[in-house]
């Protein structure tokens, strides 16, 4: 579903739900295979998942961390991780490569969110790998079995390190509320699937808001001038990346309870699946004009549904607007001759309906010495290591 009133509506409509294990006889009767890709997105028992009580039960536990002073005393952290990953990016030599996803997009939110979750540093690779993996949607069967037990399995384990030595952090909390007797406990698979939407969704829309906006402010001439130049503002540009390269164009999935009457000419039978495509209002010419497609960020109306709507609006999409408003300014000061080091035809989508990014985001920081050309594929990082 692409229209943006349509969708506004369905997002809103209480006839489409989130649970696919009481609401989709596909998956409910066996016929959805273990291994289909999607399955560890739809079979999870966390608050994506979930509707009305069970959902605000699931949301309350967490929202306390998501509170605009919680999120505001996340500020120097932010700040910190940022200053780390510059002065590792300034320690490259001029004029070679640099990818930009892996050595500053990604690190940033995902330290973050592994230090708001208390992931001990010996599990924070396997931890990133398996959540990664988990939104790769052009796997083979046989890998998507194996990623979905590789996720869960050190989902275990991270609850099994914090149960033995528990701290101040989100992981410690779930567990404490699952350890409790009170009506709101969550049960053990509840917690190990609220750690996955958690650590999962917590990095990786931020990951692809601030490499989007990074390569759009490459690759659209005068946009970065209009910001320097006091024009707009780095909040335009967090706003108008969303809405045009949002992080999460497609999320699978919602499920009707009974047949809805879209138009004159559809209807979406009850049990039915319902992909929406969240990416899409904000490129609506009914809405943005015939320039809809266009990066501008003077554009007046930059309206989006990148976080969602309704009650499953995104928990944390203020935290992923304040990592890109300390990440993006701060990146664009330090480097101001920073360009992309291959055409951007040449820059690779990630592996995945669910999310628009890139796969690497080539850049020279700053030109060589005498505009000595670069040594091709010479590219410095990849996500695993610090440069």
């Amino acid at each position: 579903m692409t229209d943006t009133d349509l969708v506004r509506r369905l997002l809103s409509d209480p006839r489409v739900v989130k649970n696919a294990r009481e609401h989709w006889p596909a998956l409910r009767n066996g016929e959805v295979p273990a291994d289909w890709p999607l399955h560890p997105l739809v079979s999870v028992q966390n608050m994506f998942t979930s509707d009305g009580q069970d959902h605000r039960r699931l949301r309350r536990l967490v929202t306390g961390a998501f509170t605009p002073r919680r999120i505001e005393a996340m500020r120097p952290s932010i700040e910190r991780i940022t200053a780390d990953l510059l002065d590792r990016l300034a320690a490259v030599p001029p004029g070679r490569p640099v990818d930009l996803h892996a050595q500053y997009a990604y690190p940033l939110p995902t330290q973050l969110v592994c230090d708001l979750f208390g992931v001990p540093e010996p599990m924070r690779a396997e931890v990133r790998r398996v959540t990664d993996a988990i939104l790769t949607t052009q796997v083979t069967q046989e890998q998507a079995a194996a990623n979905a037990t590789d996720l869960y399995a050190a989902m275990h384990a991270l609850v099994a390190a914090k149960r033995d030595a528990p701290g101040d952090d989100m992981t410690s909390g779930l567990i404490a509320a699952t350890d409790t007797d009170s009506d709101s406990r969550l049960t053990e698979d509840e917690l190990v699937s609220t750690l996955i939407l958690m650590i999962g969704a917590g990095a990786e829309t931020t990951v692809n808001l601030i490499g989007n906006a990074v390569v759009a402010l490459l690759t659209t001439p005068g946009q970065l001038d209009l910001v320097r130049d006091s024009r707009a503002t780095w909040d335009d540009v967090v706003e108008e990346a969303l809405r045009v390269l949002p992080p999460v164009m497609h999320l699978p999935l919602r499920f009707t309870t009974e047949d809805v009457v879209v138009d004159a000419n559809t209807v979406i039978r009850a049990g039915e699946p319902v992909l929406i495509a969240f990416g899409a209002p904000g490129r609506d010419p009914a809405v943005h004009g015939p320039t809809a497609d266009a990066f501008d960020v003077t554009r007046e109306d930059k309206s989006h549904l990148a976080f969602g709507h309704g009650a499953h609006f995104c928990l944390g999409a203020a935290l992923a607007r304040l990592e890109a408003g300390i990440a993006l300014p701060a990146l664009f000061d330090r480097f101001p001759d920073l360009a992309l080091a291959v055409p951007a035809g040449e820059l690779r989508p990630q592996p995945s309906f669910i999310n628009p990014g890139h796969q690497a985001v080539p850049a020279v920081l700053r030109p060589a010495a005498g505009g000595a050309p670069v040594a091709a594929g010479a590219v410095v990082g990849d996500r695993n290591t610090p440069g």
